[in-house]
C-alpha cells in the first residue's frame, strides 16, 4: 500500500530517517516533502497483532503542544482539595498523558531505521503506543466512580512501564555505533524527562485520590509543614535527606563491601535549616546516588592503603548552602577523582569505556523505577518516620528487579535529568589523584515549571 503511493508521486523519494517498524508510518525523504509526506501520512499500516493504527490519530495528539506545571501549582491546586477538583485533576491526567506520550512516539518514529528496529527500542515502542491508544480513548471523567477506573488504568501502566528504562538503556548502548553519540544522548534526555513528567502527573492525581478516599480526609482542613501535598513534600529539610540517604548507602556499602571494612562517615556542615518543597523521591534519588559513588570511591581507595583496615577512612563532607531562590548541596569526597579517560563520558547513556559491562549488568535488570528505595537494604528506611500517605508507594520501587550493589553506569546522567527536571543543575569538579566535588544545585520556592520539550523534534524542522 505504502509502495503504490510512492509510485504515484511524480518526485523519486528515499527512505531513511522517518522509517520506522511496521507499527508506525514510514516517513519519506524526497524532493518534494510536502507532497510526498502529506500522502504518507494518510496511510495506516497493519500492525502484526492485526490492529490499525492511522496516523492522523497521532498527527493530531502531536499538534497538541504539553502543559507544564511547577511544584507550586500542584501544591496550590492539591492544598483545597474538593470532588470537583479531584475531577478536573483526573481531567488532566488523561487529556495530558496522551499528548506527551504523542510526542515521544513522534521522536521515535523519526530515528533512523536501524535504530527504531533494535529490540529493545522497539518493544518501549510498542508499550508507549498501546498507553497512547489506551488514554486517548478514555470519555471525560465525571463522577468518582469514573476516577476510580482511570486510576485503574494508571496503575496498570505504571506496573507496566517500569521496563522502560532498561530497555532505552540497552538499546542506546546497542546502538551506539549507529547514530551520533550526542544525537542518542538526547534522544535518550528527552525521553526520559518526559517519562518522569508522567510520571509526576500520574502518581500526584493517585496521590490526590487516595487522601480524597482516606478516612482522615476533611475538605479546607489546615496542612502541617511536615505534610504531603499528593507527592509534594510541602517543607524538604536538606539535612534530613542527607541524613536518610547517608544511611542507606552506608547499609549498602556495608552489604556491598563486607562488615569488616571500614565505611566513610558522612559530615553534613552549611545551612542545616535549609527546606523547601520538592518531590521527594527525586531529591533522594540524585542525593543517593552521588553520595554512593562518594561513598565507594573512599572505600576502593582506602582500601589500597597498606594499614587500611586499621585506619579510618576520610570522611565524605556535604556543604547544604541556602540563598534566596536556590538551594545548593556540595558534596566533596577524597576517593581520587574520577580517570581522565572516563571524564568525556561521565553524562552519556550512549558511551563509555565501560559501555560492555553496563549493557551485560542491564540484561540483569528487567524493572526499574530509578528511586532511591531500589537500593535500601534494610526495609526500616521508609516513609514511616515522614507521615506519607500510602500512596507515596506508588513509585513502585517494590516490584522493580535491580540488584542493589550492581552498577549500571547511569546514575550520574539520569540524576542530572532529574535535577535539570525542575529548573536545577547537576556539576562535577574532579581532582584527579584527590576527590570530586558535586554541586548539586534546586529551586527554593517550587516556582520552576517542569523543564520538557513540549512538542516533537520533527515539529520543530
Amino acid at each position: 500500500m505504502f509502495s503504490t503511493a510512492l509510485r504515484k508521486t511524480s518526485k523519486r523519494c528515499r527512505l531513511s530517517r522517518g522509517a520506522v517498524l511496521g507499527r508506525a508510518v514510514i516517513i519519506p525523504e524526497c524532493t518534494s516533502p510536502p507532497v510526498c509526506q502529506r500522502r504518507a501520512h494518510q496511510q495506516s499500516r497493519r500492525a502484526s497483532n492485526g490492529t490499525w493504527r492511522p496516523v492522523s490519530v497521532l498527527d493530531e495528539w502531536v499538534a497538541r503542544e504539553a502543559r507544564p506545571i511547577s511544584l507550586r501549582q500542584l501544591m496550590v491546586f492539591g492544598r483545597s482539595l474538593t470532588e470537583s477538583r479531584l475531577i478536573s485533576s483526573a481531567n488532566y491526567v488523561r487529556t495530558e498523558l496522551p499528548a506527551r506520550i504523542a510526542h515521544r512516539l513522534r521522536d521515535m518514529q523519526q530515528l533512523p531505521y536501524v535504530v527504531v528496529t533494535n529490540p529493545h527500542i522497539n518493544e518501549v515502542y510498542d508499550l508507549y503506543y498501546n498507553a497512547f491508544d489506551q488514554f486517548r480513548k478514555l470519555k471525560e471523567i465525571k463522577t468518582l466512580e469514573d476516577n476510580e477506573k482511570l486510576c485503574d488504568i494508571i496503575r496498570h501502566n505504571l506496573k507496566g512501564h517500569l521496563t522502560v528504562i532498561p530497555k532505552l538503556a540497552m538499546g542506546i548502548l546497542e546502538c551506539g555505533g549507529l547514530m551520533d553519540p550526542q544525537d542518542l544522548d538526547k534522544f535518550m534526555n528527552t525521553i526520559l524527562r518526559s517519562r518522569i513528567s508522567r510520571r509526576v502527573i500520574a502518581e500526584q492525581h493517585l496521590s490526590l485520590t487516595e487522601t480524597f478516599n482516606s478516612p482522615y480526609f476533611s475538605p479546607g482542613a489546615k496542612l502541617s509543614e511536615s505534610d504531603f501535598i499528593g507527592e509534594v513534600f510541602i517543607k524538604c529539610s536538606a539535612r534530613d535527606v542527607i541524613t536518610r540517604c547517608a544511611k542507606a548507602v552506608t547499609a549498602l556499602a556495608r552489604s556491598t563491601n563486607g562488615p569488616d571494612v571500614p565505611i566513610p562517615e558522612v559530615n553534613i556542615v552549611g545551612h542545616l535549616d535549609a527546606s523547601f518543597p520538592y518531590i521527594l523521591s527525586h531529591i533522594e534519588y540524585i542525593v543517593g546516588e552521588l553520595l554512593r559513588n562518594s561513598v565507594q570511591a573512599v572505600i576502593e581507595r582506602h582500601q589500597k592503603q597498606p594499614d587500611a583496615m586499621s585506619s579510618v577512612p576520610p570522611p565524605v563532607e556535604v556543604t547544604i548552602c541556602e540563598a534566596q531562590e536556590h538551594v545548593i548541596f556540595r558534596i566533596s569526597d577524597r576517593g581520587g577523582g574520577i580517570p581522565r579517560a572516563e571524564l568525556p563520558y561521565l553524562w552519556s547513556f550512549s558511551k563509555g569505556p565501560q559501555s560492555a559491562k553496563r549493557l551485560e549488568n542491564l540484561g540483569q535488570v528487567p524493572r526499574m523505577a530509578a528511586t532511591m528505595q531500589e537500593l535500601h537494604v534494610e526495609d526500616e528506611l521508609g516513609r514511616a518516620d515522614l507521615k506519607a500517605p500510602a500512596a507515596y508507594q506508588s513509585s513502585l520501587s517494590s516490584l522493580t528487579s535491580r540488584p542493589p550493589n550492581l552498577r549500571l553506569g547511569m546514575g550520574l546522567p539520569l540524576s542530572r535529568v532529574y535535577a535539570e527536571y525542575w529548573a536545577g543543575s547537576l556539576h562535577l569538579h574532579s581532582l584527579e589523584g584527590y576527590g570530586v566535588d558535586a554541586f548539586l544545585q534546586i529551586s527554593r520556592l517550587g516556582n520552576k515549571n517542569e523543564q520538557l520539550v513540549t512538542r516533537a523534534s520533527m515539529d520543530s524542522v
